[in-house]
């Protein structure tokens, strides 16, 4: 590790960097075609030095901090010698450093003259890629064979002309080339202002000083790392957590880590869990490292350490996982709905950071990591004309803190996603969203609340509706923690009105027009002894019609009139000695 000389130097030029990043994100945005990109925000954008080193990401997905460099170095290894100005690359591949087929990663080498100085780099969630169920995210596929189109590391653009082949390829693959056709273009724009953006820093610093200035902002990132790291205890902490089953089989599955901290370096360690699935909920390796190097960047804006966005953080951190395990499955494995196991992984690894750092981490993120395609084909027209519409809700609500409450419908972390409006949604779609808010009851109970869970209807409005679910949580709520309270299970119900069918949380059915699917994910768990709760903070979540008078009294024993909405003390002082007996 390098010597850092000019720490200011090297905060413009990572504000630099990162900007670029957003800039690209902005470009990606305005110009994509589909929901999810321009509302969903399933997307990430980067620049990486010449050897494929992370050196700036912007405000995209946690998750995907450490996802670009594995397909980027496949790229390189596929075209070592022959990365030539105007070249694009493409790949989807989860085995080739990919991480599942929506994905597709997009990189553009920037050139000085002849030489290579750096990858502009756009991934975007596309809405189909083909195979069996539109969407490309069941979760009872069975090998990735089944999941879509897989492309391995190839040439989109060569020399400045584009592979028409390649092109006609994806377009005839996926059901809607309208919407994935747009968003492939609005990658290949976000990196050519990325190019442009990067050529201005080139002219400031000309290329050697870039270069040299580049490696030192990777040393000051370690620096800062390793600083961190070594103001924590040394010394091991295990955490485990279950999955419920994979859609397949009823099998819980074991997600294990024990980290070891030992000076200014950290191993994490997933020895003990489960062998991989039947099912498509499992991550391919790389993305169980982005969701470790996410995790251990959450936790240290947490501790207070505010650290670059680039690959020096990854240094003094090793991550080890047995072949064939659910966070390291082998190939054919599918892997299309791996953003359930990947984000299980990151509240495991949160689990065992709680134990290292008491008092520091919140308790368990609340959601069931729930998502849902939906699709069809609108029969009025000539040819029938597809429709695919995903829907990743990743307000998954914070658990309770140490010494506050947790938050309601926010990202727990690992997703910088926002919702889809219904208004949106509706307009596009031949759907009706009947109800989108914030479930009564819901928030794992503590001292310091979980955040709370949500509630969304859906009405279906076309025959021969395939609703795709992915979701958990219903064996295995999050957890709480310090005495803390896990919230209510995951509940999915197919017509509640009348049928009012229990369904599975992961599901494949054909509905018909007017058919209902309600989903009522968990909130966050709770942290600290719910007796303890200040009966006035109870009071104030009865008033706002987050908990109600009955859970307010059975759980954390404070008893509230109803007519004057004022705390008994006297009854609940009596209440709660009897409840802690």
């Amino acid at each position: 590790m390098a010597k850092v000389t000019d720490r200011i130097r090297l905060e413009v030029l990572k504000n630099a960097l990162e900007g670029i990043a957003d800039g690209m994100a902005l470009t990606l945005i305005r110009t994509s075609r589909s929901s999810v990109v321009r509302s969903g925000l399933d997307f990430s954008t980067g620049v990486l030095s010449a050897n494929g080193d992370l050196i700036g990401q912007g405000a995209c997905q946690p998750m995907h901090l450490g996802g670009m460099m594995p397909a980027l170095q496949s790229c390189i290894k596929r075209y070592k010698g022959n990365i030539n100005p105007g070249d694009i690359f493409i790949t989807n591949d989860p085995y080739e450093g990919g991480s599942h087929l929506p994905d597709i990663f997009q990189y553009k080498p920037l050139f000085v003259g002849e030489k290579l100085i750096g990858f502009a780099c756009a991934m975007t969630h596309h809405t189909d890629i083909g195979g069996r169920v539109a969407g490309g995210n069941a979760c009872d596929s069975t090998e990735i064979y089944q999941e879509g189109l897989r492309i391995p590391p190839l040439k989109l653009y060569e020399a400045g002309e584009p592979n028409e082949t390649m092109f006609r390829i994806i377009e005839k693959a996926v059901r809607v080339p309208d919407k994935v056709m747009g968003d492939i273009l609005g990658q290949v724009a976000a990196m050519n202002y990325g190019e442009q953006e990067y050529m201005k820093l080139i002219n400031r610093y000309g290329v050697e000083g870039l270069d040299a200035h580049t490696e030192e902002m990777l040393d000051y990132t370690e620096e800062l790392t390793r600083n961190t790291i070594r103001s924590w205890p040394d010394g091991e902490w295990s955490f485990t957590d279950y999955v419920d089953d994979d859609g397949i089989t009823p099998d819980p599955i074991a997600i294990a880590v024990k980290i070891t901290k030992k000076g200014d370096e950290l191993h994490f360690d997933f020895d003990g869990t489960s062998p991989q699935c039947k099912g498509a909920i499992q991550p391919v390796f790389p993305t169980t490292k982005a969701m470790v190097y996410a995790v251990l960047k959450c936790v240290m804006g947490v501790m207070g350490a505010d650290v670059p966005n680039s690959s020096g953080y990854f240094r003094p951190v090793t991550v080890t996982a047995p072949e064939g395990t659910f966070v390291n499955p082998l190939p054919p494995a599918p892997v299309a709905a791996r953003s359930l196991g990947a984000m299980r992984i990151a509240q495991v690894v949160f689990g065992a950071f709680g134990k290292m750092l008491p008092g520091s981490i919140f308790a368990c993120a609340g959601g069931c990591e729930l998502g849902v395609g939906m699709a069809g084909y609108d029969k009025s027209k000539t040819p029938w004309k597809p429709w695919v519409q995903l829907e990743f809700y990743n307000e998954q609500a914070v658990g309770g803190w140490p010494d506050h409450d947790g938050y309601d419908a926010q990202n727990a972390g690992m997703m910088n996603m926002s919702n889809i409006p219904s208004e949106q949604l509706e307009a596009e779609q031949p759907i009706l969203v009947e109800e989108y808010g914030f479930t009564l009851d819901s928030e794992g109970a503590g001292k310091f609340r979980g955040g709370m869970g949500q509630t969304r209807t859906y009405r279906y409005l076309m025959d021969d509706t395939i609703v795709q679910m992915r979701a958990d949580r219903k064996k295995f709520q999050p957890y709480g923690v310090n005495g803390g309270q896990s919230p209510n299970p995951t509940r999915i119900t197919l017509n509640p009105t009348n049928e009012n069918k229990d369904m599975p949380p992961k599901f494949l059915i054909d509905v018909k027009k007017g058919d209902v699917v309600k989903i009522q994910w968990p909130g966050a768990g709770g942290n600290g002894n719910p007796l303890d709760r200040s009966p006035d903070m109870v009071l104030q979540d009865v008033i706002a019609e987050k908990v109600s008078i009955d859970r307010a009294k059975d759980t954390y024993g404070v008893i509230i009139d109803s007519n004057s909405r004022t705390v008994d003390a006297g009854a609940t002082e009596t209440l709660r000695a009897k409840m802690a007996k």
